[in-house]
């Protein structure tokens, strides 16, 4: 008997939206919401992580974030295989996150720093940064992988 269909492959992207849905969705007033055709999170209408999954075949699996001034390029020449500069939002100074190569800690890290980039002063309160975050953050940035 022919096999009328392909078997699919479980959805790569899928454990990896779920990670960044988690840690994202736990952030104070955090919204979903699709966006180019992808999970887009927001704080008061205004981004701060994209999802991306093989975006027009581009191979990434990754969520993009803003960055300070200067932490894209020292992000990318620390650890190339775990950041690079995506289209579009790169010239802004945001960077891609390859979610293969980053652990939940960091991930998290990560995220709750861009949500603090972008959320109003008002909101600024509710996620204060602890000295040790901050810590972690500097320390897991410069680790290669």
């Amino acid at each position: 008997m022919k096999q009328t269909a392909k078997l699919q492959k479980p959805d790569k992207g899928a454990k990896h939206i779920e990670r960044v849905r988690r840690i994202c969705l736990a952030l104070p007033e955090t919204t979903e919401k699709l966006s180019h055709g992808e999970p887009t999170f927001f704080v008061r209408k205004k981004v701060y992580a994209m999802f991306s999954n093989n975006h027009h075949n581009d191979g990434h699996i990754s969520v993009t974030i803003p960055a300070a001034i200067g932490v894209q390029a020292a992000l990318i020449q620390a650890s190339p295989k775990k950041f690079y500069r995506p289209p579009y939002v790169g010239v802004r100074g945001w960077v891609g996150i390859e979610l293969e190569h980053v652990g939940d800690e960091e991930l998290t890290l990560h995220l709750r720093e861009a949500w603090r980039l972008i959320a109003p002063e008002k909101l600024q309160g509710l996620l204060e940064p602890s000295r040790e975050e901050s810590e972690k953050l500097g320390k897991l940035s410069r680790k290669k992988k």
